[in-house]
């Protein structure tokens, strides 16, 4: 009972935080190549891609809270290596957590700075 009880308020407060959120028109990304330690940073747009090294990386989605749009940012990537057939990584990336849902890659590492906002 207490699990649904937690369940049900997850559901209600993650509908209530969506309600605030901005859809922004891009993003600025970072990304790091583990073995030469060279990094870049990067604006895409919506739908944008950017190629890297053997990455290829999408921008999807770009979301941000309506009342700070310095606050929290997370974006949706679609990240592919040129020597496999599937995405490496397909979901939503937090700019404070990077580590919460990251790109699990032995030579590349790319994270979310902030959204763009409008």
């Amino acid at each position: 009972m207490i699990r649904l009880v937690a369940l049900v308020l997850a559901l209600s407060a993650g509908a209530a935080c969506a309600e605030t959120q901005r859809e922004a028109p891009g993003a600025e990304l970072r990304w790091l190549d583990k073995v030469s330690g060279e990094t870049a940073d990067v604006e895409l747009s919506r739908g944008q891609s950017a190629v890297w090294g053997r990455l290829t990386i999408q921008l999807d989605s770009c979301r941000y809270p309506a009342d700070n749009p310095a606050g929290e940012a997370y974006a949706h990537l679609t990240i592919r290596d040129s020597l496999a057939q599937a995405p490496v990584f397909a979901g939503w990336m937090v700019a404070s957590s990077p580590a919460l849902s990251a790109l699990d890659h032995p030579r590349y590492d790319v994270w979310v700075l902030r959204c763009l906002a409008q």
